[in-house]
């Protein structure tokens, strides 16, 4: 990695596929400090502040998993990947829809640890040409002495972007946070915080109910989806409290928020 040692070298950029519009409103509901900006067709970029592994002592990678988790899981289709670094390591967390989350991981060196297997379900949950970037993804699994981990990060940028990708001048993955946040700055990008945290869930259920899912997201779908949200927030919130992972916990808590509003805003329907 390009990055000094130390805590400060850990960073991560959340790849959201969706327009900022609709990122906003979850976005919101992580009650972090984020700059969002637009990243190419139906592409949007998360740049966190790195507090919570830079303070906390969490692993960057358990942190941003968990985000883009509870990013990922308000609207089905909405896939969020997660491209982390740190002195020793840096990887890919892929989230979407209730699915498990996929990741591969390099050592710093860009020795890949992964498994093969999980660079071509990534590929398929986003619906990536199943040939063309399959192939362009295969050499980030195969050893290369001239390939560190941040070069392996560039590959992935370089196959998103044949799907519509386009990182803003100046945020790379393997720089520093405060680096990221500074060109993410200079580029427009907007602050997302925590607040108006009830209007961000209303937005957000308003938005998913006008788009293409709304039909299947009132009536029993509504109640189906709420209640699977409970039943995967309520032990993923307290699993996250236990262990004191925040990313996690806070994935556990949007998704009991989206569960309970959703099956709460299908009750006001019906009346």
């Amino acid at each position: 990695m390009n990055a000094t040692s130390g805590p400060h070298s850990a960073g991560a950029l959340l790849l959201c596929r969706a327009e900022p519009s609709a990122v906003r409103p979850p976005a919101q509901l992580l009650r972090e400090r984020l700059l969002l900006a637009p990243a190419g067709a139906e592409w949007s970029v998360l740049v966190p502040e790195g507090k919570p592994w830079l303070h906390g002592g969490e692993p960057v990678e358990q942190v941003v998993t968990g985000w883009a988790t509870a990013l990922a899981v308000p609207a089905a289709g909405r896939p969020v990947v997660a491209l982390w670094w740190d002195r020793d390591r840096a990887g890919l967390t892929l989230a979407a829809g209730f699915r498990r989350t996929v990741g591969y991981t390099w050592l710093a060196d860009g020795t890949p640890v992964g498994e093969d297997e999980a660079m071509r379900t990534f590929a398929d949950r986003l619906a990536l040409d199943p040939v063309l970037d399959v192939q362009a993804l295969e050499p980030l699994t195969e050893p290369d002495p001239d390939a560190d981990a941040r070069t392996r990060l560039l590959g992935v940028v370089a196959v998103l972007a044949r799907a519509g990708l386009a990182l803003p001048t100046g945020i790379v993955p393997g720089e520093t946070a405060d680096r990221l946040r500074s060109a993410a700055l200079a580029q427009g990008a907007e602050q997302v915080d925590g607040s108006g945290r009830p209007h961000a869930v209303r937005t957000e259920l308003d938005a998913v109910e006008a788009g293409p899912l709304g039909p299947y997201l009132r009536g029993p779908h509504a109640r189906v989806l709420g209640g699977a949200q409970l039943l995967l927030g309520v032990p993923l919130l307290f699993w996250g409290a236990g262990r004191r992972s925040g990313g996690w916990a806070t994935a556990g808590a949007l998704l009991v928020a989206h569960g309970a509003l959703g099956l709460a805003h299908d009750r006001l329907r019906e009346r």
